[in-house]
């Protein structure tokens, strides 16, 4: 069984592992954990960064971002394509300049990748899919090596 903390209503749920790609829902909110890209906000990113049973992929990017715009359909093609082996969430920097500044975002778009809490990389730029499959790969393999 692992744990998992809803990126809708951070109601901490248990599953088992092998259900995973049968695409869970939360027992308290009824919506999907792993399905889509999550928008958060301070706390519910605190919340999501609890859990330890899945990567997290945090797009930090704003409106007014031309590039940012342009890669978030590659963002959200990839979070339908891996969303049973990774959390993919985004944080609009400008509606929520505090998480910005506390994870010292100095370019956007950027990628960031958390591992059980813990910043485990991160990439600026836009990156087109070959690169974003390649990173999400190396995000799945170093959590392979973690369990």
């Amino acid at each position: 069984m692992i744990q998992l903390v809803c990126p809708h209503c951070q109601t901490s749920n248990r599953f088992p592992e092998a259900r995973l790609g049968e695409q869970p829902i939360c027992g308290a909110c009824k919506k999907p954990f792993l399905q889509g890209v999550h928008a958060m906000t301070p706390h519910s990113l605190d919340a999501l960064m609890q859990q330890d049973a899945l990567p997290v992929l945090v797009d930090f990017w704003a409106p007014w971002c031309a590039p940012c715009r342009q890669f978030a359909p590659t963002f959200a093609a990839a979070a339908q394509q891996h969303g049973g082996k990774l959390i993919f969430a985004k944080v609009d920097t400008e509606a929520e300049p505090s998480l910005g500044q506390r994870f010292t975002i100095r370019s956007i778009p950027t990628l960031a990748v958390f591992v059980a809490g813990q910043e485990a990389g991160r990439v600026s730029g836009a990156l087109p899919p070959n690169q974003l499959e390649s990173l999400i790969g190396q995000v799945l393999q170093h959590s392979a090596a973690r369990t």
